[in-house]
């Protein structure tokens, strides 16, 4: 079994490298990869590929493949608090949430031609994150059943986008365009000012739940056996959150709500190792999601060009039916 995990690390490892290669490749304009290397190196930094390459391409993938890990992290830490393999930000509403805030602060800006720094449309989604959080909280202790949970923070989610759509649909600006194409969900426009930002954030969060991993391998045993085991359950429960609730705003702040991207990815992942080891899953979820938001971008970018499709349109293609697997074996064991 040990054989397996660097095998798949490495699986892993090739289709990222892989689907980023493709991201800055491929497009309206085709660049070759020795080109690419080129510019990279420095030589032809000026032309009009190499424009294309450093200022719209390889910010663009870099934020796919961060936001990507970051959002799948996001659906792990869910997953791990709530002991349910359907929950996620998205499902959960905690995306919703903080998409509402942030179109709110922007709608805000817009009108009075405010500029909006990086760091405070993610302490919006933030704050966003954290109220619908709070909701899907209070909730599970109102209910037993996780799947009226799920329910509940499917209605949060549809409430938040019917808010924020009228909010979209109302606001008056010139840049309501680009408003309309973030709420649906979308990589694009993002620079390396954003990517060094998003870059901080996901990094620095992601370090804390690997550093997290001996905690969260006592909690996925049952709370009795963590406390037995010297944990304070109540301040892990609390940095679960926070930490779910950061990677999610981030990733909602610059690209939108992503659908399916942290309930799908953990789940592969997990059959793919044949593991639940934190200590494993963590680095692997981040290189999953990575991989899963760089192929999905790609599908999203060239599949009808000119047209761009919203990633989240692509990414539910390809979730929705790994969520669907789950429930339909979740009900056989039960059966069972």
């Amino acid at each position: 079994m040990k054989n397996r995990y660097p095998a798949a690390f490495l699986s892993l490892t090739i289709l990222l490298l892989m689907f980023l290669g493709l991201n800055v490749c491929i497009g309206s304009v085709n660049v070759p990869l020795r080109e690419v290397l080129e510019i990279l190196g420095g030589s032809g930094s000026g032309s009009t590929n190499g424009d294309i390459v450093l200022q719209m391409r390889l910010p663009r993938a870099i934020a796919a493949l961060l936001l990507g890990g970051g959002l799948s992290l996001s659906g792990y830490l869910l997953q791990t608090f709530f002991h349910n393999p359907i929950a996620g930000p998205f499902t959960l509403g905690i995306s919703s949430g903080a998409k509402l805030t942030v179109a709110m602060v922007m709608v805000f800006a817009l009108g009075r031609s405010l500029s909006i720094s990086s760091a405070a449309m993610i302490a919006a989604a933030f704050l966003g994150a954290m109220i619908s959080m709070g909701f899907v909280l209070l909730m599970s202790r109102l209910v037993d059943h996780m799947s009226i949970l799920i329910v509940s923070g499917v209605m949060i989610g549809y409430i938040c986008s019917a808010v924020t759509d009228l909010v979209v649909t109302f606001a008056d600006d010139a840049n309501i365009v680009n408003l309309h194409n973030w709420s649906k969900g979308s990589f694009s426009g993002i620079d390396w000012s954003d990517v060094t930002v998003m870059a901080i954030v996901i990094l620095v969060s992601s370090a804390c739940v690997f550093l997290m991993s001996k905690p969260i391998s006592a909690y996925q045993l049952g709370e009795q056996y963590a406390k037995s085991m010297g944990l304070n359950v109540k301040l892990f429960r609390g940095l679960l959150v926070v930490l779910s609730s950061v990677l999610s705003a981030c990733v909602t702040a610059f690209a939108g709500p992503i659908s399916f991207v942290g309930i799908a990815v953990p789940q592969l992942v997990k059959r793919l190792f044949g593991t639940a080891k934190p200590i494993l899953m963590i680095p692997a979820c981040f290189l999953g999601g990575a991989a899963f938001c760089l192929f999905c971008d790609l599908l999203a970018r060239t599949a009808f060009a000119p047209t761009e499709l919203s990633i989240s349109t692509v990414t539910a293609i390809f979730g929705a039916p790994v969520v669907i697997v789950i429930l339909l074996q979740k009900k056989m064991n039960q059966g069972g």
